[in-house]
């Protein structure tokens, strides 16, 4: 017994150390975040009323924007999603352009179809089989975009990414219009929609997104520090993106990242470009975002959080490194913390686990565990009211988001939070060694739907049901 309790001590103080590191980062974000809500509630909102799109201006200099969806095996989602898409933008100047890849003939076919009814619809078909990586899809399009100034004599305004199965706002367009008058990129949130099928595992992402998008990117910006882009609901401006092309040999994404879109916001602030996330509510008060659904199986959810924390926590070190002042390099640091949080996870569930094997033990009469230290006593109230306070932000962001249900389902959504970062990490080691190793990256798909057009669940707006794509 004597060894189980040296082993779990040890544990127990590792993982106590990183509970409260992470905690008291956590905490000066909330703080900072809380503080600037009550200056701007007494100084600003108090004396302007809030813009919706119901007060918008038009831009002062309309453009046509582009929309990017990279389509690999989405035949089933595809259509949906761009006649939904169509009937929700009627009044904007826009244009769609879908990559699909040649050994993909059912995506070729479904954006066919509609790009034959929809001449604002563009099928762009790949040089080479897929998949690769979404990036390199994306820079095909580039070039198909290109081709289509070329030819027609005129230059996009903003360039604007989307996913095959994104469920898009009616007053996105509008507001890209007018935001490119003044930024470089601009990030819409992100709001996954929630399933009856999956209240927890796709529930998790739901309750990280509702905090992440309602403080975590406002507080990036209001900091100075660079806005990631989600890689759908964004919009870049047209010319800088091209100067970032200028320095890749032509191609704006990096076909070798596996979150270019994470990358790419960042290399625009380096480019001094004004990155901004936009909170805006529609006429009706709804928020103008981006929704679609997330993972709904353990296998589809750790595939895309190993590959995001390959991207930025693994391979973001090396790829773009610290650069910025303090702001960026702590925000940076609280992005690629993932791993290591990962790390501090299973040493507490192995503290106590072995807390409850020194337990029975005693009830056993194999011996009596050793007393806790002084210093570990305060460790562990130190780190239990940080653990309260995150689990309290985490049911207010929830509850903000979704309403109070979800925002109790929450709370035990933290351990399947947990688990999931577990397992993710350890897939995502493996694949940053392979992918060293290799070379080669592929586009490691995960299933997508779109929810059909009725009204998803017990939230409001509601959406309900969905339309399976495989991957």
């Amino acid at each position: 017994m004597s060894a189980i309790a040296a082993v779990q001590h040890e544990l127990l103080l590792f993982a106590l150390a990183g509970l409260l590191i992470g905690g008291l980062d956590d905490l000066l974000i909330d703080i900072i975040f809380i503080v600037r809500q009550i200056k701007r509630r007494l100084f600003i909102y108090s004396r302007y009323p809030r813009t919706t799109s119901a007060t918008l201006q038009p831009s002062e200099t309309p453009g046509t924007l582009a929309i990017f969806v990279p389509a690999w095996q989405e035949a089933e989602v595809i259509g949906p999603m761009l006649r939904h898409s169509l009937s929700q933008w009627q009044a904007g100047d826009y244009r769609i352009f879908v990559g699909t890849y040649p050994n993909d003939p059912a995506t070729i076919s479904a954006v066919a179809d509609i790009s034959q009814q929809d001449v604002r619809v563009r099928l762009v078909v790949l040089p080479h089989d897929g998949g690769t990586t979404k990036a390199d899809c994306l820079n095909h399009i580039w070039a198909a975009m290109l081709r289509e100034e070329q030819a027609e004599a005129m230059q996009f305004k903003g360039v604007i990414l989307h996913d095959a199965e994104d469920v898009v706002h009616a007053d996105e367009i509008r507001l890209f219009d007018r935001m490119m008058d003044r930024f470089d990129m601009v990030q819409l949130p992100v709001q996954p929609i929630l399933s009856r099928c999956s209240r927890w595992i796709a529930g998790h992402y739901a309750d990280e997104f509702a905090e992440a998008h309602g403080k975590s990117l406002i507080l990036r910006e209001a900091l100075g520090a660079a806005v990631p882009s989600a890689g759908v609901g964004c919009c870049f401006e047209r010319q800088l993106l091209g100067t970032i092309a200028q320095d890749r040999g032509g191609m704006p994404f990096d076909p070798t990242s596996l979150t270019e879109d994470y990358e790419i916001g960042l290399h625009i602030a380096q480019h001094k470009g004004r990155t901004v996330f936009i909170t805006m509510k529609d006429a009706h008060g709804q928020p103008i975002c981006t929704r679609e659904h997330f993972p709904e199986t353990l296998e589809d959810a750790l595939k895309q959080k190993a590959r995001w924390l390959t991207g930025i926590a693994l391979a973001g070190w090396d790829r773009i490194g610290w650069q910025g002042d303090w702001r960026e390099r702590w925000m940076r640091l609280h992005d690629r913390r993932a791993m290591l949080a990962a790390l501090v996870l299973l040493a507490a569930y192995a503290a106590l686990l072995g807390q409850g094997v020194l337990m029975m033990g005693k009830a056993l009469d194999w011996g009596n565990p050793p007393p806790l230290s002084h210093m570990t006593k305060w460790l562990l109230i130190a780190t239990s009211g940080l653990m309260l306070w995150r689990v309290a932000m985490r049911v207010y962001w929830s509850t903000a988001c979704y309403g109070w249900r979800q925002g109790l389902l929450s709370v035990p959504r933290i351990a399947f939070g947990n688990i999931i970062t577990m397992m993710a990490a350890q897939r995502a080691i493996g694949l940053y060694i392979r992918q060293l190793r290799s070379g080669r990256i592929i586009w490691d798909k995960t299933r997508h739907q779109f929810p059909i057009m009725q009204s998803v669940d017990d939230t409001a707006p509601p959406l309900q049901g969905r339309l399976d794509q495989p991957s």
